[in-house]
């Protein structure tokens, strides 16, 4: 295996307690990681307990079954959550699944990992897939596309205000030479971006917004919602950390439509919960990481998390 790079879990104890209600129950990891979810499941499960790992990452694949490679309630699963519905169900569990936990984002070994190519930070190949094995890497989609693609998707994942002039000046530089490391294109876009927030890399944004693109991070959220709200039995619980707004706006969005049910009944004709389809209730409020946490995790700082239970 590959050098490893320390993974720090991030609201870990909480994460569990909300997700594990029945010890002999049948759970989902939808993103593996390192395993620092999965471990503790594992420990809070009984000997009939049954846990199924996710990822997209062949390396996260790998350190799963070194670790976990004689465990015989875990099983692990290589692609994306978004494939949720067909890795349960070739377990015959649809309908049947006790909790699912998604950790979002990219994790902190794939941060580290210079070779991986998703830092500003270190010089690396400009690759940043989650899934190394598949797929178009950052530097293949930003030798081909076009000046307007770039500039919406910097725009749009990254939040970038300045996405035009960065685009702008990518194109403009691969016209000069390919642009095929992390250190060239965090150079472009800096020096395209004329206001640098304080505290915060001008790359920072622009990375994101290549980085979700790229993975297809949002698009894969939505359709593991979907699957993840059927795949649940009643009284299973849906798990989400997230880490930018953007994700967490559409955990938000999910969790509050099957919370309310349908809105557009009649004005003025009385009507049953039944009638409103209402299919989740929410377990607290939104949970942030504690001050404690945040000081030995930076990374914690953004972290949200939001469950809720399937009641019909």
């Amino acid at each position: 295996m590959s050098q490893e790079f320390k993974h720090i879990t991030v609201l870990l104890q909480e994460a569990v307690e909300a997700l594990v209600q029945d010890k002999s129950g049948f759970y989902v990891d939808g993103t593996f990681g390192r395993g620092g979810h999965s471990s503790l499941v594992l420990e809070q499960l009984a000997d009939d307990g049954v846990l199924m790992g996710i990822d997209k990452d062949p390396q996260a694949i790998a350190h799963a079954q070194e670790r976990f490679g004689d465990e015989s309630r875990f099983s692990i699963a290589h692609g994306s959550f978004a494939e949720l519905e067909s890795f349960v169900a070739a377990r015959g569990m649809s309908g049947k699944v006790d909790g699912i936990l998604l950790d979002l984002g990219v994790s902190s070994p794939q941060l580290d990992d210079a070779s991986r190519g998703f830092s500003f930070m270190n010089d690396g190949p400009l690759d940043m897939r989650m899934d190394t094995s598949s797929g178009e890497s950052a530097a293949e989609w930003i030798a081909r596309a076009e000046e307007s693609e770039i500039a919406d998707v910097i725009y749009t994942y990254g939040e970038e205000k300045f996405s035009r002039r960065m685009a702008k000046a990518i194109v403009a530089k691969r016209a000069e030479e390919a642009i095929t490391t992390t250190s060239q294109l965090s150079k472009i876009v800096a020096e395209a971006n004329p206001a640098w927030e304080k505290g915060k890399n001008p790359a920072t944004r622009a990375f994101q917004g290549i980085r979700i693109h790229i993975n297809r991070e949002l698009e894969d959220l939505e359709s593991c919602l979907d699957q993840a709200l059927e795949m649940l039995k009643v009284g299973g619980r849906l798990v989400v950390i997230s880490f930018h707004s953007l994700e967490d706006r559409i955990v938000k969005r999910f969790i509050r439509k099957h919370v309310k049910g349908d809105e557009h009944l009649p004005r003025g004709i009385p009507f049953t919960n039944d009638m409103l389809e209402i299919r989740f209730k929410n377990v607290g409020k939104a949970v942030k990481a504690s001050s404690a946490e945040t000081e030995d995790n930076v990374r914690a700082r953004s972290a949200v998390m939001r469950v809720a239970e399937k009641v019909a």
